[in-house]
């Protein structure tokens, strides 16, 4: 136990509260992202329903279509809970399967949304069309990106781990990754039910 302790104060990854702080600069990024993102969601409810010239919410969202996106979306945080587990038990092999297989959700959800907008491009709806395009298109465009950035690290984890350079003395790298992919899920969570499921 002593010689744990010491290891901590001596790791100059830990800081006086004991805390990692990759784990908190990770925090106070989410953080930043929330103010981010609250701005975004809040223009887009002070706009709502207001100066609709063109095709409106009622008239061109497939929820259908995006409630099959928002499941394989909130899936991939299961397979993201897995992958950190696998790699904390050295499993790698599991490991490498989860984190390749959560990308793969990530990109799913990201080819569901540019199906998406190019269907509402096709039907009317643009940037300039309406504020309810505006708003919609920068609210959920970003989310996408930030999604897409999700995927290229999942990518990247899952390339180090079929090098054989990630293992449970590497978890945390993964536990951080997945923190950020938590956050774009819950996010999404959010955007889907003012969007979509709140007239």
């Amino acid at each position: 136990m002593a010689a744990e302790h010491a290891a901590a104060v001596h790791d100059p990854n830990i800081g006086c509260t004991g805390l990692d702080h990759r784990k908190m600069g990770m925090w106070a990024f989410l953080g930043s992202e929330c103010m981010f993102f609250g701005s975004l969601i809040g223009t887009y409810l002070a706009y709502k329903g207001k100066s609709i010239n063109g095709p409106g919410p009622h008239e061109i969202l497939n929820i259908p279509l995006t409630s099959v996106s928002a499941f394989v979306l909130l899936m991939s945080s299961l397979l993201m809970v897995l992958a950190l587990a696998a790699v904390q038990r050295n499993d790698m092999k599991w490991g490498k399967i989860w984190l390749f297989m959560t990308a793969v959700l990530g990109a799913g959800f990201v080819g569901f949304q540019i199906y998406e907008f190019t269907h509402f491009v096709h039907s009317g709806l643009t940037l300039q069309t309406n504020l309810f395009g505006s708003t919609f298109f920068v609210l959920t465009g970003f989310h996408g990106a930030h999604v897409t950035g999700g995927v290229i690290w999942l990518l990247a984890m899952w390339v180090l781990a079929v090098r054989g350079k990630l293992g449970p003395q590497d978890s945390l790298k993964v536990e951080i990754c997945g923190l950020y992919w938590h956050f774009v899920d819950i996010v999404w969570i959010v955007i889907f039910a003012l969007i979509y499921l709140i007239p």
